[in-house]
């Protein structure tokens, strides 16, 4: 699963998640803006950046591993260091390391536990968020980290509780990462197991859903049916990229829709790694043109 991709989303569409998640009061989000910044010609991206707009608040630097990686802190510190070099901002500055587990967190040296004792760097541990929450990020979160048995059970608890939300366009966004999570967990099941799993009304109404279902009932049986589910599974991808895109540049053309509608899983993948990098769309179209040409 590409947790970088999903978790820049999450850091997007809920402003205060990072502050809940390192025991923040959620009032001091606001005044920040989030973004996700390169260092030039270092190859090096944060998963995402808390920029306070007033100069008295620091800045965040939050950095998400799933995986044990042993180079993680001198990396993060070198980001960190790096874009201080090049940006030079006035604020002070924290680090936060987010960990799926604690076996996923290398063993800090010496310098990386000086500054984590000065509480320099924040270390938050994903398995030990809290089960029962009124946070729609942290359940979010929660469906990530769980295992394919249980991952269906608490995308229904979740649709279950979302359908009682009046503010139409925050069920909405939670329903497309409900969507976008058993999407990344499960690229392989069968429609029956997909339709399993939507069991719920506005799940069901769902563009990724209705899309994936419809190309299955349109290919057939059988032997149609997986050509089905692989194109429906290319169509939910599309969209799921197309709303990030949006978020982004703002309106896509129909043309650009077009060419995203005719590239295959791998480049969709591709392109949801690339976003990061994007910065108008004269760069997707551009991007978009050399994978054509391929």
């Amino acid at each position: 699963m590409r947790t970088d991709t999903l978790f820049f989303q999450l850091f997007q569409s809920f402003h205060t998640l990072l502050f809940e998640l390192i025991d923040r009061p959620i009032s001091e989000a606001e005044g920040y803006k989030f973004s996700s910044a390169e260092i030039k010609e270092k190859a090096f991206r944060f998963d995402g950046i808390f920029m306070p707009t007033a100069n008295d608040k620091p800045i965040f630097f939050a950095e998400v591993q799933f995986q044990p990686k042993e180079d993680f802190y001198s990396e993060f510190l070198a980001e960190i260091f790096l874009y201080l070099n090049q940006y030079r901002p006035i604020q002070d500055w924290q680090a936060v390391a987010i960990f799926a587990k604690h076996n996923s967190e290398p063993t800090p040296d010496k310098f990386c536990q000086e500054l984590i004792t000065l509480g320099r760097i924040k270390r938050v541990y994903l398995e030990e968020l809290r089960q029962e929450t009124n946070s729609h990020a942290i359940e979010i979160i929660q469906l990530i980290l769980a295992s394919e048995k249980k991952a269906p059970k608490l995308a229904r608890n979740l649709a279950e509780k979302i359908e009682q939300e009046t503010n139409t366009e925050l069920r909405d966004n939670v329903v497309e990462f409900i969507e976008a999570v058993l999407v990344y967990k499960f690229p392989k099941l069968t429609r029956q197991e997909v339709e399993a799993m939507f069991t719920h009304s506005d799940l069901k109404k769902t563009r990724v859903y209705q899309d994936a279902m419809q190309e299955g009932v349109q290919i057939g049986e059988q032997r149609g049916l997986q050509i089905g589910e692989q194109r429906g599974l290319v169509k939910g991808q599309s969209a799921m990229l197309l709303r990030q895109l949006t978020r982004k540049f703002g309106k896509i053309s129909p043309r650009i829709k077009s060419q995203i509608s005719k590239l295959s899983v791998a480049q969709l993948e591709d392109l949801a790694e690339a976003i990061f990098d994007l910065q108008s769309s004269a760069d997707l179209s551009a991007w978009i043109k050399k994978q054509l040409a391929r």
